[in-house]
């Protein structure tokens, strides 16, 4: 038996087959999920989704939301979602040392949250075009 999993953002729908396994970066840290998988629901985290599909990892990155887990159902919706291999390895990392160098020049309290966040989603686009694998 596999798992059904559905990444969506606002716009569009990332992620909608069968999988093996997942790995969801959640608020209180990371959730493996397997077949049979105790229903929950989840605030998910700025980071990694990681999928096991056919023995072979696949990376996404998610800007934060919510999943449902339930009956081997996953649901997963995002603010915003990017698959690592649709991505510039070295455009993210770009990206990431903009956002570092904008939080140096960070003037008060909700630039510098803002600079973080920025920070926090460059680093999960670059994680995922590293494409870490298990």
């Amino acid at each position: 038996m596999k798992l059904n999993l559905c990444v969506l953002t606002p716009n569009r729908i990332i992620w909608d087959s069968e999988v093996q396994e997942i790995i969801l970066s959640t608020t209180s840290g990371q959730i493996g999920i397997l077949t049979n998988h105790v229903p929950i629901a989840t605030c998910v985290d700025i980071g990694i989704l990681r999928i096991r599909l056919n023995d072979q990892w696949v990376t996404i990155a998610l800007m934060g939301g919510f999943a449902r887990i339930c009956n081997n159902e996953i649901t997963i919706l995002v603010n915003d979602a990017e698959k690592g291999t649709d991505m510039d390895p070295r455009e993210a990392q770009r990206t990431l040392e903009i956002a570092k160098s904008n939080r140096s020049k960070a003037e008060g309290k909700r630039q510098l949250i803002e600079a973080n966040l920025a920070i926090r989603r460059a680093r999960a686009r670059v994680e995922a075009t590293n494409g870490i694998s298990y």
